[in-house]
């Protein structure tokens, strides 16, 4: 039933003038790419959203415990906890709200009900704490409890566009090691600072010629899998076509968000005009 319901919000095509314009204040908003950076987790080495997540799920889900356990003796110590809850919480979705703004279609719709859900807890637990603070504390405990449902649904819906839609996975991870030199272009294909692509056995690479070295990375961006030879070579990174994230050439490090995992580097070789490459892992 639950997976029906998700799948009905995939389809609701009802849903698109909203993410439309949502997604572009989002877009707006994180422009910079000191803010992407930031709100992507590209300093961090993987998506920043799934790590902020579990203090606000973390502190709710703890101060109904203590509700439910701990009776009066507990009640000063569940506000707090709701109040870090709702502290945690606005890092957390503005993460989100950027990592939603590069969403399409089915992801973009499940994500903005997602988003409804999580706004509708934080209100919720906003409203217990002010019960709690003026000694209301049954009315706290049932916002509480009301608030902890709709931020487990919420994280039921975030899981499905993680696990099973693939939002924020790193799309070169299940990528085979290429550990023979091979074969993938002849030297003269490649202009100055001008992307392209060839296929090591089975993984695609992108090969870009500056002055006398020629760098190798994968095609795929580890963001959301777009095409990095149709990208543009800038001040010595690559720039993906579809949300912008930017890889340094010289080591595949993600120098730009929305990408958070640096871009898998291939070691290059030329003989004889023909340029080999193989996993620099091999």
């Amino acid at each position: 039933m639950t997976q029906n319901l998700i799948r009905q919000i995939e389809t609701m095509e009802a849903l698109d003038g909203v993410c439309r314009k949502v997604s572009g204040w989002v877009g707006r908003a994180t422009h910079s790419a000191k803010v992407k950076n930031a709100l992507s987790g590209t300093w961090l080495g993987h998506q920043l959203h799934p790590v902020l997540t579990d203090v606000p799920i973390g502190a709710w889900a703890m101060a109904s415990v203590l509700d439910v356990t701990a009776g009066r003796a507990g009640a000063r110590a569940a506000r707090r906890l709701v109040g870090v809850g709702l502290l945690a919480s606005a890092p957390t979705a503005a993460s989100g709200a950027s990592d939603w703004s590069d969403t399409y279609g089915p992801e973009q719709r499940v994500g903005i009900v997602h988003a409804v859900c999580n706004a509708t807890a934080s209100a919720l637990q906003a409203a217990s704490w002010l019960a709690r603070r003026q000694g209301r504390r049954g009315t706290g405990m049932v916002l509480s409890g009301i608030g902890l449902g709709f931020t487990l649904s919420s994280s039921y819906l975030g899981g499905h566009l993680s696990l099973v839609r693939g939002v924020g996975i790193n799309h070169t991870a299940f990528q085979s090691t290429v550990g023979e030199w091979t074969d993938v272009a002849a030297l003269s294909e490649l202009g100055e600072g001008k992307p392209l692509r060839g296929t090591a056995g089975d993984v695609p690479v992108v090969l870009v010629r500056q002055g006398e070295t020629v760098y190798a990375l994968s095609a795929v961006c580890t963001h959301a899998g777009g095409p990095l030879d149709e990208g543009k070579v800038l001040d010595g990174c690559i720039r993906c076509p579809w949300h912008g994230s930017c890889f340094r050439l010289e080591d595949g490090a993600a120098v730009r968000g929305p990408a958070a995992v640096d871009s898998p580097r291939w070691e290059v070789k030329v003989t004889d005009g023909r340029v080999h490459v193989r996993s620099a892992s091999a």
